[in-house]
């Protein structure tokens, strides 16, 4: 990346799922979902808490979602998830979502939010978040 690039925004974080919305995932009106967009975003946090954690682990928030721009059929949606705090037994997990559509050349961010996650046991039961090595 130079300082030329500077005006071209990127997603942060890692590429973590990458799906194209069909046309089952619209309304009457042919716009996607804005739920069938939170699920993928979940998904994806969910994958990342799951590394986090080494086991299961269980949504207990989503704050600070705006939805940008329009997400169209047959566009390769990508999530983007980045860890922004780690407690505990909790994880805060940022997810960008930024979308190519068909015959585009650069990707435009569609909308953002924040995910929190807690680790739990085979029983359902809050635990530790095992401790992170570099």
């Amino acid at each position: 990346m130079t300082a030329y690039d500077d005006d071209k925004p990127k997603p942060r974080g890692e590429l973590t799922i990458q799906v194209v919305p069909l046309p089952s995932d619209t309304n009457a009106n042919g716009d996607v979902f804005a739920g069938w967009l939170v699920k993928q975003m979940d998904i994806a946090a969910a994958t990342m808490a799951g590394r986090i954690s080494r086991g299961r682990n269980a949504t207990v928030a989503m704050d600070r979602m705006e939805f940008l721009s329009p997400l169209r059929v047959g566009s390769q949606v990508g999530c983007y998830c980045e860890l922004v705090d780690i407690g505990r037994s909790s994880m805060k997990i940022s997810v960008e979502v930024w979308t190519l559509d068909r015959g585009a050349r650069n990707p435009r961010k569609v909308t953002e939010g924040l995910f929190v996650y807690v680790a739990i046991d085979e029983h359902g039961r809050i635990r530790e978040v095992p401790e992170q090595t570099a």
